[in-house]
């Protein structure tokens, strides 16, 4: 199977590149610039994402330069662009002028990248260098009134000094789709039923007859994944969810009741105790998930050792890849519990089907399994539960206080039908009192933040402008009705710079 390489130098769309790349159903991966050509065996095409830095500065990202002498058909966006004028000997300059947002674009000549396109549209820019002096054997595509190059091309190496994968420049799909058919003659290789077969007959060959263990949740990403192992392994597979005492309120029961409803007979293990205690005292949000995932990873063992299980079987998804530094060149921004939360030393070997997909690729595949809707839409949920969004010590009071909050609001969001319009929705409770009145009296009690975001994939999310009536009632029921609080506030950060969830 042919791939697409997505170089990542650090760009806020690399990821928007690689769905792109997918939703025209070619299949495509992130890779770091440290990437070899002689690694690209199985490649057919490359895209250069755009990045912070500049190519003439020290120690700025750039690729092999034996890469560009592969005849590989290769896109540059951006800095990408920049680094291919670089490396074959070109100029990159600071611009005098920077180019930011829409900007009128003119094809100059016709080619292949833009067929069916108009010969002048907007695109949307975000630069301060610019090409200043084309390398030898280059021709002028396309320019605009700050980027008299800001199309070249020699052969199948382009470079694009606009973003035609955001939404804001017109035609960029189809100079996209042009560039994987036209230019690289790759054939669709990229769907939902492919990625099945294929996953199952991969599943069925690395496992054989060994046994597996699942940790289900009864979130999306763990249910999706044990369905699919099941097709490959039948009753190998062990279902097991524990109850780390860190659940919202009434999880288990409704986890218990979906699985089953869907043929997946999970073992139920009580673990509160074993959790809580080890949770005492901790209140670094990353040392909290590594105590989480090594006992979580403990309890397995004892459960595998049981059942002589060979295979850990884990929901882990590319975004959480991505934000742990499982690709090379990302910056870790938080251990995953599935991902980095792992103690280095396990006896159970990782099988982790869905590592490659989006969030809403699993969704996709879930649907193609046969998963309810209702399964489908719960909000994420994340492996160390209430832990991470209780900021600082985990006790039994605070996990009190945040369950009554989180259910209150979720129920309300349900009621009021915006549970589906948001990506995700929860309580977080903050390590801050705060001065109140209740009744005649002074209070100095809890403060609870509310998060609600809006989100395709999870890797960027925008906060959800919830009705002002809304979130009066959501306040107003969580400060008459939970015990301890006296102060709701709501976090409208989008991500980048924040995260979704506070630890």
């Amino acid at each position: 199977m042919k791939k697409v390489y997505v170089i990542n130098f650090g760009s806020q769309y690399v990821q928007l590149i690689a769905r792109r790349v997918r939703e025209l159903d070619f299949y495509s991966e992130i890779v770091p610039p440290s990437v070899k050509a002689k690694d690209l065996k199985e490649v057919g095409a490359l895209i250069l994402s755009g990045g912070p830095a500049s190519v003439y500065e020290r120690g700025a990202p750039l690729i092999d330069r034996e890469i560009l002498s592969l005849n590989l058909p290769v896109l540059g966006i951006c800095y990408g662009l920049q680094v291919i004028t670089h490396l074959m000997g070109g100029k990159v300059l600071p611009s005098k002028k920077q180019e930011y947002g829409r900007t009128n674009l003119k094809l100059l000549k016709e080619d292949p990248l833009f067929e069916g396109i108009p010969k002048e549209f907007e695109v949307w820019m975000s630069h301060s260098d610019r090409v200043e002096e084309l390398p030898v054997g280059f021709e002028v595509l396309g320019s605009s009134e700050n980027s008299p190059y800001a199309i070249i091309k020699k052969g199948k190496i382009y470079g694009l000094q606009f973003h035609p994968e955001v939404s804001h420049t017109q035609y960029g799909k189809e100079i996209l789709k042009n560039f994987l058919k036209r230019v690289a003659n790759l054939k669709e290789n990229w769907s939902m039923e492919d990625f099945i077969r294929r996953k199952v007959e991969e599943i069925k060959e690395e496992v054989g007859s060994s046994k597996v263990i699942s940790a289900v949740s009864g979130g999306v990403d763990s249910t999706v994944a044990s369905l699919l192992v099941s097709k490959a392994v039948g009753e190998n597979l062990i279902c097991v969810f524990i109850n780390h005492g860190l659940l919202r309120k009434g999880e288990e029961e409704e986890v218990l009741k979906n699985l089953r409803s869907i043929g997946l007979n999970p073992i139920l293990r009580r673990e509160e105790r074993r959790f809580l205690e080890r949770l005492r005292g901790i209140t670094d949000p990353e040392e909290k998930r590594k105590i989480i995932g090594k006992t979580f990873i403990e309890v397995l063992e004892e459960v595998a050792k049981e059942f002589k299980a060979k295979y850990l079987l884990q929901g882990t998804l590319y975004p959480d890849v991505v934000e742990s530094a499982g690709i090379l060149g990302s910056a870790k921004i938080k251990t995953h519990h599935n991902v980095g939360g792992l103690p280095e030393r396990m006896n159970l070997k990782l099988l982790e089907p869905l590592r490659e997909l989006f969030k809403d690729e699993v969704r996709e595949l879930g649907k193609k399994l046969g998963i309810s809707e209702e399964i489908l839409n719960r909000h994420p949920f994340p492996g160390p539960g209430l832990a991470i969004r209780i900021i600082g010590e985990v006790d039994e009071e605070s996990l009190k206080i945040l369950r009554e909050a989180d259910y209150i609001f979720l129920e309300e969001l349900k009621r009021s039908g915006l549970y589906k319009k948001v990506w995700q929705a929860f309580a977080v409770l903050l390590p801050i009192k705060s001065v109140g009145v209740m009744g005649d009296g002074r209070t100095y009690e809890r403060v609870v933040a509310l998060r609600a975001v809006e989100s395709k994939d999870g890797m960027t999310a925008d906060w959800a402008r919830l009705p002002h009536s809304f979130l009066d009632k959501v306040m107003r029921r969580i400060i008459n009705e939970v015990k301890g609080v006296n102060r709701v506030v709501y976090d409208i950060s989008s991500k980048p710079p924040s995260t979704i969830e506070w630890e």
